[in-house]
């Protein structure tokens, strides 16, 4: 039973009216807060862990709310040292384009590594507040990129906090102080030692993000499902940037160019072939899941979960996250790609 719903001097009725508005005012904040944490974390898994804790946390607290800040303020201090105490000696998230050179057209799988290791996905919807104006959308969306998020955890806890307070969510220095309980100069000089800091990292796979109403993004989309379900090789890799990479999460063998890209698609990963992809959304780009059809009878199967980020009229990146089991229940997607059809043909 909650602080409020015990509180002695309110009404049943009055007390459990109480409870419900509590809830929804807190509840309001949940996807903006997975947002937040998500960028923190690097993990969709850890992020709305975060977040649950953080919501148990503000409702067992709440009698002691006494309105010195907003509701979200003090939501957003309780969900920071959430993800404070999470990232406690832990290592950093990473993708495999950060953990050492890409390999050529003779390169092997290797072994696969902890799902700790990587940054994850996340599907838009659950972290991204739906907001009118398309280009504060795309804003947005440009901050949940793969490569943004992987370049934040870079960065020292408290120093991501405060850059992503500061630069993302348009906080003033003075209520991020506030926040971390420390002055105005403790966070100026953390938010400069951040910058550095991504300056330093840099964006490796510079992207745009996903626009729905963009016809030249749109097509591009289109064409790269019809020539990865016909399996047309020569289409694809016309697609694709002449520096595009693609890797293969929980691996850390990733290809870059065409060429090699090529070569493990009809050598290694030649079992792809046929395969049917089903649109989604993840870190603000475009994401299809993979179904190939290894099942029985040649019945379709679960196989990745595809992250394709586009930079102007190409492909720059392919992100194929392997542990179906994790990543397909997180986006909706089931054991089957719904509707029969066949893949299509070149």
């Amino acid at each position: 039973m909650s602080d409020l719903a015990a509180a002695p001097q309110q009404p049943p009725a009055a007390g459990a009216a109480a409870d419900a508005d509590t809830e929804y005012r807190i509840e309001a904040y949940r996807t903006e807060l997975t947002g937040y944490c998500y960028r923190m974390l690097g993990s969709a898994f850890e992020a709305d862990d975060a977040v649950q804790e953080a919501m148990v946390r503000a409702w067992r607290s709440i009698d002691r709310f006494e309105g010195r800040s907003s509701l979200r303020s003090w939501l957003y201090r309780i969900a920071t040292n959430t993800c404070l105490d999470i990232l406690k000696g832990r290592s950093r998230r990473a993708r495999p384009v950060d953990m050492g050179p890409s390999q050529g057209t003779d390169a092997v799988l290797g072994p696969a590594y902890a799902d700790t290791a990587w940054v994850e996905p996340f599907p838009d919807s659950r972290a991204l507040p739906a907001l009118e104006d398309p280009a504060e959308q795309a804003a947005l969306r440009d901050t949940v990129r793969l490569a943004f998020v992987a370049a934040l955890q870079h960065l020292a806890p408290r120093q991501r906090a405060v850059l992503i307070l500061r630069e993302v969510l348009g906080w003033h220095a003075k209520e991020v102080a506030d926040l971390l309980d420390t002055t105005v100069a403790s966070v100026n000089s953390a938010l400069q030692r951040a910058r550095a800091t991504m300056a330093a990292v840099g964006d490796t796979s510079a992207t745009d993000p996903l626009l729905p109403g963009d016809s030249v993004q749109r097509d591009l989309l289109d064409r790269y499902v019809a020539a990865f379900e016909s399996y047309d090789m020569a289409e694809l890799a016309s697609l694709l940037r002449e520096d595009a990479a693609m890797s293969m999460p929980p691996y850390a063998l990733w290809l870059q160019g065409t060429e090699a890209i090529a070569a493990w698609m009809t050598g290694p990963g030649h079992g792809c072939r046929g395969s049917l992809l089903v649109p989604a959304a993840a870190c603000g780009a475009a994401a299809f899941g993979q179904y190939r059809p290894s099942g029985p009878g040649g019945s379709f199967e679960p196989w990745a979960l595809q992250v394709v980020e586009t930079s102007g009229d190409s492909i720059a990146a392919i992100t194929n996250y392997l542990d179906t089991a994790r990543m397909f229940p997180l986006f909706g997607l089931g054991d089957h790609p719904g509707p029969a059809r066949a893949p299509a043909r070149g």
